[in-house]
């Protein structure tokens, strides 16, 4: 079934995108901001009809010649992570942004980011989940390296450079891997295709380890605190509640097309999982600066994803992909959240520096007094993310642990 206001929230983001640019190199720079908002308000106009037409079976699609997108639960789950997070990131900005060069870049690659992760959330074939997850990376490194004048925003941005381009291709390299074991690269028919042969095993791995690097799954995660601290707090909002979010789906879409394969893989991502959850935690332990905590946090909650996905692969028990696809939702948004306080926080206690100065824990003292609202929103978000019950976080958590308990192993 073709449904063009499923292809408009796809579409949208991405052809504005560049109207949002020439608007602000041409016209007075707020212009951009309004017109960028008024596109993620049609956005979400689109993405309130095509919810309400999906029925749960056979999910709406679009075909543009060769290309097909189909929208199911996962797409629509990430579809309102990432247009929430852009919606308020868009919000949050004029302030942190003001007197700064480049806003109209700002915005345009923000809904460049936006839609391309729709559209990978939506891809049904290799190919093009390889194009969309290329599109959403290209994004989000010339936004982490918004601050270029600052060298070691710069730095960090080269950093996600380099290591998002091996990843890449990696991907690639399993994309090619793949096609020539099985003569397809339409995800349902890979799936019907693929057998347990050493070099099925082999693309596994590089999709593995490819998408591992844009999920900073350990020891691929270097380039994620120099990113998430040195980028503007909106966009660590983004990065660490909707890109990595992205890669987990596209890492998702390519085991459950191998899951015949892949069964075995199920301990090395429960492996991994627990790895992140370790690592991520200790390495945030130590840390002073609040952007960076955040950042290590990221690493762990990772581990929790991948606990549940893994724990589907290796046992069926479809308790963890709904585990890790409802912790995707709740580490989304209050993580996203997080940063967000974080940036607001730094901008009323720096007001004589510009964003990018760090933000110490020790700094935060007395904050909670003389901005009430932004630390309460700031402690819902924190405890959220820290699993304290009855709040969404624990919730998810929770979900992924009854899935490993529920296995009997």
């Amino acid at each position: 079934m073709s449904d063009p206001t499923f292809f408009w929230l796809i579409w949208l983001p991405l052809l504005a995108a560049p109207l949002v640019y020439l608007v602000g190199r041409l016209l007075p720079e707020w212009l951009c901001r309004w017109l960028a908002l008024a596109v993620c308000l049609l956005a979400w106009v689109a993405l309130g009809l095509t919810w309400a037409g999906w029925t749960g079976a056979s999910g709406p699609q679009f075909a543009l010649g060769e290309v097909t997108l189909r929208l199911d639960g996962v797409t629509l789950l990430l579809a309102l992570v990432s247009l929430s997070l852009t919606t308020l990131v868009i919000l949050y900005s004029p302030a942190t942004l003001a007197g700064l060069p480049g806003q109209e870049k700002y915005y345009a690659l923000l809904l460049a980011l936006c839609g391309s992760m729709i559209g990978l959330s939506s891809a049904t074939d290799l190919f093009n989940l390889w194009l969309w997850f290329e599109a959403t990376a290209l994004a989000s490194y010339l936004l982490v390296a918004f601050y270029r004048q600052q060298p070691a925003s710069l730095e960090a941005g080269l950093k996600y450079l380099v290591q998002g381009v091996a990843g890449s291709v990696l991907v690639l390299f399993g994309v090619a891997v793949v096609l020539a074991a099985t003569g397809s690269l339409a995800l349902a028919e890979i799936q019907v295709a693929a057998s347990s042969t050493p070099v099925m095993l082999a693309a596994a791995a590089l999709f593995v380890t490819g998408f591992g690097v844009k999920i900073a799954i350990v020891p691929l995660h270097t380039w994620l605190p120099d990113a998430h601290s040195q980028a503007p707090s909106g966009i660590s909002a983004m990065l660490s509640g909707a890109v990595i979010e992205a890669g987990l789906v596209a890492l998702l879409r390519v085991v459950a097309a191998l899951a015949g394969v892949t069964a075995s893989w199920g301990l090395l991502l429960l492996g991994l999982g627990a790895i992140n959850m370790l690592v991520g935690n200790l390495l945030a332990l130590p840390q002073t600066q609040l952007k960076r905590l955040l950042a290590f946090s990221s690493i762990s909650h990772v581990g929790v994803m991948l606990t549940g996905i893994g724990t589907a692969v290796y046992s069926g028990e479809l308790l963890g992909m709904q585990g890790a696809l409802f912790h995707l939702l709740t580490h989304g948004l209050m993580k996203g959240l997080a940063f967000l306080i974080a940036g607001a926080l730094l901008y009323g206690l720096h007001q004589a520096q510009d964003e990018h100065a760090p933000l110490t824990i020790e700094e935060m003292s007395g904050a909670g007094w003389r901005y009430p609202l932004a630390g309460l929103a700031l402690a819902v978000a924190l405890l959220s993310l820290g699993g304290v019950p009855p709040l969404a976080g624990f919730m998810s958590k929770w979900q992924v642990l009854l899935a490993g308990l529920a296995t009997g192993r």
